[in-house]
């Protein structure tokens, strides 16, 4: 009895060892392959893709403070969304902004904004910047005049910057004024302050030439006229009657002259006559 149980007991073990030795032989052909987990990874930054900017102009300003007027003229003239899409896209250069202060519009003439259409407060205010990275220490690097978005119009629409010791003047050729600090900068934005709204020539009106007043005639001088001799009055019969009249003689001749009658008296001709 012992000896049937142990037989059992090595066959069960044979048997057990060679189905795992057969599930080991047939396992890689038939279970299937498992394709390990991995987390998304992020693509390679390709140079020819464009990274998206964090950069946020109205932001910078509201920082800033009072650049209120400047940023609701930026949103009704839709200008800051150009802006920033320029600054998205851009790969080289970048933009600068001269912006005005608050203070700076209230000197403006009363009502002048209200003056201007659509179109002409975009024009000034493209006016305030430049399509060009310019750092605090490159100003005295520019061309006058300085183009600027609001394009290239002679005599109208020009900037004038001169830099010197540091110093930054500006000239529109109807307003002055200064570079008066740094809001924001890096190497593709630069924001800076200005001390006045940079306004275009063309927006002034054309002064009128005004002719030089015409002299006066010069009085006129009556020459002094020398009085006119009394008209002598007709001898009348009367006066002729009255009046003396000389009496000449010579050798027995006499003429007598009175008045309208002449008597003729030849009293001796002289001989040889």
């Amino acid at each position: 009895m012992i000896m049937k149980i142990q037989k059992q007991y090595l066959l069960c073990i044979s048997l057990t060892l060679l189905l795992s030795l057969t599930l080991a032989s047939i396992s890689p052909a038939t279970s299937p392959t498992q394709t390990p987990t991995s987390l998304p990874q992020q693509p390679p930054n390709d140079n020819n893709t464009p990274e998206t900017s964090t950069t946020d102009i109205v932001q910078i300003l509201k920082q800033a403070n009072s650049f209120n007027i400047f940023i609701r003229l930026m949103k009704t003239t839709q200008l800051i969304n150009q802006l920033n899409s320029q600054l998205i896209t851009i790969k080289s250069g970048g933009l600068t902004i001269l912006a005005p202060e608050d203070s700076a519009f209230s000197e403006l003439k009363p009502g002048f904004l209200n003056t201007l259409s659509n179109g002409q407060k975009l024009e000034l205010l493209q006016f305030h910047v430049v399509p060009d990275f310019v750092s605090s220490s490159n100003f005295d690097t520019l061309t006058n005049p300085v183009r600027t978005l609001a394009g290239n119009k002679p005599g109208k629409v020009e900037l004038n910057v001169i830099s010197y010791n540091g110093n930054v003047n500006i000239s529109t050729g109807q307003v002055n004024t200064t570079v008066s600090g740094v809001i924001y900068t890096d190497k593709h934005l630069a924001i800076y302050r200005v001390g006045k709204v940079l306004i275009p020539s063309e927006f002034f009106p054309a002064k009128k030439i005004v002719a030089a007043p015409a002299l006066a005639p010069a009085p006129v001088i009556d020459e002094a006229k020398a009085p006119k001799a009394e008209k002598e009055k007709p001898v009348s019969s009367e006066d002729s009657s009255s009046q003396v009249v000389p009496t000449l003689t010579s050798g027995g001749m006499r003429i007598d002259v009175c008045g309208t009658w002449v008597v003729l008296v030849v009293g001796i001709v002289l001989g040889g006559f």
